[in-house]
């Protein structure tokens, strides 16, 4: 049980308890109010909008957290860094990150859930790990995900924030077919659903999307075998983090990524352009170039700025090396 007695103006309870107990979201308090383990100067208080006054004591009651659900899976993880607060992985390509439906086994979550045991201390009352940010199942790169509510709350702030008042850093590596005009720039163009296609992200006017920018710059060009432009490598920072952002903002300004079969398959005859290794390389990648190489951020806890890089997993380097071999 913790305890606190309110000093201030009166204010709501759910309010004045989150402030109280910074570690458990506002949510989370008022489901623990809801299911009555909260009490106001020794009474049941099962309403969380109800006016706590000046000098009121509080408790409340923290369960132990729920079984794990859904279940843990023996899925071999790439672990980069873990301590007590949150773990950092290297997803590889073809690993969906949430159960959903179609994908209820066999995903990221089933493999914390087994990897992270008893040390998962719970998010939202349930003993399972707190994802703060996605990628996608077919791209690679790294990820961090909470082990406490108390990282989930301050790592899940900094992503919404995107890094502009704090230290968060994503930057991802991909391959696109062409070479663009200029060596770097920034695509801004709201991102929504598509409206000719409900699977698809697409850039639609803001009134119908979620703000969206993508920063990228070019890296390296690669010539097919006549001798002309025909992919660059470029990384892209991300400002906000939107579904599919980097590929709907690549593919907006006419250069999508090898091998994305939803917003590339324009593209498919321009593998004609590529040298015999390098269609083969492609043709074994099966997915969209893309792998998240850089994450940067504030510990949750201590506060201090950590940051870590991985290179491309051995499918899109046997690419990249086919396309310098050209």
């Amino acid at each position: 049980m913790r305890a606190h007695v309110h000093a201030g103006p009166p204010d709501r309870l759910d309010r004045v308890l989150a402030q109280a107990f910074p570690d458990l979201s506002r949510a989370r308090v008022q489901d623990l109010i809801k299911t009555g383990r909260a009490t106001l100067d020794g009474r049941p208080a099962g309403n969380a909008s109800a006016k706590v006054p000046d000098g009121a004591r509080l408790a409340l009651t923290i369960p132990p957290p729920l079984p794990a659900t859904p279940r843990g899976e023996d899925i071999p993880l790439d672990i980069v860094f873990e301590d007590a607060d949150l773990v950092v992985i290297d997803k590889p390509p073809g690993l969906v990150v949430h159960p959903a439906a179609g994908h209820e086994t066999g995903t990221l979550v089933n493999a914390l859930i087994a990897h992270c045991g008893e040390s998962l201390s719970g998010i939202g009352g349930v003993r399972r790990p707190g994802i703060v940010h996605r990628l996608d199942k077919d791209t690679s790169g790294l990820l961090v995900v909470a082990k406490t509510d108390a990282a989930h709350k301050a790592l899940a702030a900094q992503f919404a924030d995107h890094g502009r008042t704090g230290p968060l850093e994503r930057e991802y590596v991909a391959l696109v077919w062409g070479v663009p005009s200029r060596p770097h720039g920034t695509v801004e163009a709201p991102i929504g659903r598509s409206p000719a296609n409900r699977e698809k992200m697409a850039v639609v006017p803001l009134a119908k999307g979620r703000e969206a920018i993508t920063h990228w710059q070019v890296e390296e060009t690669y010539d097919g075998p006549d001798g002309a432009p025909a992919a660059s490598r470029v990384r892209c920072a991300l400002e906000t983090g939107r579904t599919h952002q980097i590929r709907v903002h690549m593919a907006h300004i006419g250069h999508p990524l090898l091998g994305d079969a939803l917003y590339g398959a324009g593209f498919k005859t321009k593998a004609t352009r590529l040298s015999q290794e390098a269609r083969e390389a492609l043709a074994a990648l099966g997915r969209q170039a893309l792998h998240a190489e850089v994450l940067g951020f504030a510990h949750p806890r201590t506060g201090e700025e950590i940051r870590f890089e991985r290179p491309p997993p051995a499918d899109m380097a046997r690419l990249v090396a086919a396309l310098e071999g050209a």
